[in-house]
């Protein structure tokens, strides 16, 4: 991160030219017509405060509250909350209408020169990752690593790869090298309760030894349980969501609930990092509560 200043501000009538126009010709300037009141333009405010911090000095971030600054509103034609407008040379170079996630946001910076050389090889390891090349994925992630030391997500990738390749105790020293803000982000979140269900998943019988009791009573929603934290261990999260269900759909209220709450904390385990697959159980579940 640079130690240039973090450019993040509000801006009303009066100071619009000084803090949007005039600063446009110095770096490009993302302004947010937002509603204080609206979780979406929050939403999207904050995670456009992250990246102001993020890439310090590059960009300014500018918040204009939809009910205090209406004639701002009508001068730029807006609309819709939240609208994002991207200021360059004084002149309004794009519009975007509604809540844009990290990940748009990060596209739209880069359009505009904003982004870090290191998140290509990040892009390159993470399609190594889900082709099941783990080795090259390591290699790439550790050139991002000696390109930018400050990118903190390539080390949570390499996290990541860790603890698919079961190597708990190099996933556990890298994972606590992690600033306290990284450790309390989504990614870093999904990576705790990764760690959770590996330590107990070694704990139970294993494997092998469940399905034999499944095999004797296929009703025994203890052996079903822990089979399913040993298939999340072992990244096989259809099979884990299937044992699942199976107690959930006969016996909704097992150990107060507890197949409901894996559900959804494996959900959204998932959800950084395969968000397909998240999305697919949190419908299921939504289909059978309904």
């Amino acid at each position: 991160m640079s130690d240039q200043e973090v450019l993040v501000f509000e801006a009303s009538q009066s100071s619009f030219n000084a803090t949007v126009i005039l600063n446009s010709y110095k770096y490009p300037v993302l302004v947010e017509f937002m509603g204080m009141w609206s979780e979406p333009c929050n939403h999207m405010a904050d995670d456009l405060v992250k990246l102001a911090a993020e890439f310090s000095g590059e960009f300014a971030f500018i918040k204009v509250d939809s009910d205090e600054q209406q004639e701002l509103m009508q001068e730029y034609g807006v609309k819709n909350l939240p609208t994002l407008k991207v200021f360059k040379d004084g002149e309004v170079i794009l519009t975007e209408e509604g809540q844009l996630n990290t990940s748009e946001l990060r596209g739209l910076l880069k359009a505009q020169g904003v982004y870090r050389p290191s998140d290509e090889l990040r892009k390159r390891a993470r399609e190594k990752h889900i082709a099941g090349d783990l080795i090259e994925a390591v290699k790439l992630l550790t050139q991002a690593i000696q390109q930018d030391p400050g990118n903190t997500r390539v080390a949570m990738d390499m996290v990541q790869i860790f603890l698919d390749m079961n190597e708990i105790e190099q996933a556990t020293l890298l994972f606590n090298k992690l600033p306290d803000r990284d450790k309390e982000s989504e990614t870093g979140k999904s990576l705790i309760g990764q760690f959770t269900i590996k330590d107990i998943a070694a704990k139970t019988e294993g494997l092998d030894a469940l399905m034999e009791r499944i095999k004797i009573n296929p009703n025994d929603y203890d052996a079903c349980f822990d089979l399913s934290l040993c298939f999340v261990a072992e990244h096989d999260y259809s099979q884990a969501m299937n044992y699942l269900f199976r107690i959930f759909d006969n016996e909704p209220d097992y150990k107060e609930g507890a197949a409901k709450e894996m559900i959804i904390n494996l959900t959204n385990i998932l959800m950084p990092n395969e968000p397909e697959i998240a999305t697919e159980f949190r419908r299921r579940l939504g289909n059978v509560l309904n």
